[in-house]
C-alpha cells in the first residue's frame, strides 16, 4: 500500500464519516482517481436526496463521469469506504475502472446494519418469485426496440 492509497482511502473514510455525520445517510465514502488527481467524490446520499440509490460511490461515479465527459472510468481506480452492495458493484462494472480498493466489508455492513445478503439471495430466484414479483409483460413489442439498436449504424457501444 503506497502513501498515495492511503491517502485516497482515509478521504473515502472521512467523506463516510462526515455525510454520516451530517444526516446525509449511512456511513459510507468513495473518491475517483485518474492519474493521482480526485476527479469524482461522495459520500452515502440517501437521506439527503430521497434517492435510494445516491449510494457513495454511485454519486461519485456520477460526477467523476461528467469531470471526464465520459460514461467510462477507464484508467480510473476507486477508492470506497467499504465493500460495494450489488448496486453499486453493477454501477461499478458498468463503469469498468481499471481497480477497486475498498476498506470495510459487507460483513461488516451487515454487522453496522446494512446487510445486502437478501439482494444476493434474491438475484438468484426466477423473476415471478421474488420477494418483490417481477411480471413479463409486451416482450414482443419491447423486442423491437432492441431490433432497432441492432440496426442503428451510428451507435456507441458500451
Amino acid at each position: 500500500m503506497t502513501n498515495s492509497q492511503k491517502t485516497f482511502m482515509r478521504q473515502a473514510i472521512d467523506l463516510a464519516k462526515n455525510g454520516m455525520l451530517a444526516g446525509n445517510g449511512g456511513p459510507f465514502g468513495c473518491v475517483i482517481v485518474k492519474d493521482g488527481a480526485i476527479i469524482g467524490q461522495g459520500s452515502n446520499m440517501v437521506l439527503r436526496t430521497n434517492d435510494p440509490t445516491a449510494h457513495a460511490e454511485v454519486v461519485a461515479i456520477r460526477e467523476a463521469c461528467k469531470n471526464l465527459n465520459h460514461f467510462q472510468l477507464e484508467g480510473c481506480e476507486v477508492y470506497t469506504s467499504c465493500e460495494p452492495c450489488p448496486m453499486c458493484l453493477g454501477a461499478i462494472f458498468w463503469a469498468r475502472p481499471a481497480k477497486v480498493y475498498y476498506a470495510c466489508t459487507k460483513e461488516d455492513a451487515a454487522d453496522a446494519g446494512f446487510d445486502d445478503e437478501f439482494i444476493y439471495q434474491e438475484i438468484e430466484i426466477t423473476p415471478e418469485k421474488r420477494q418483490i414479483p417481477m411480471i413479463a409483460l409486451m416482450r414482443e413489442e419491447s423486442l423491437k426496440a432492441f431490433e432497432l439498436w441492432k440496426e442503428k449504424g451510428d451507435k456507441t457501444l458500451y
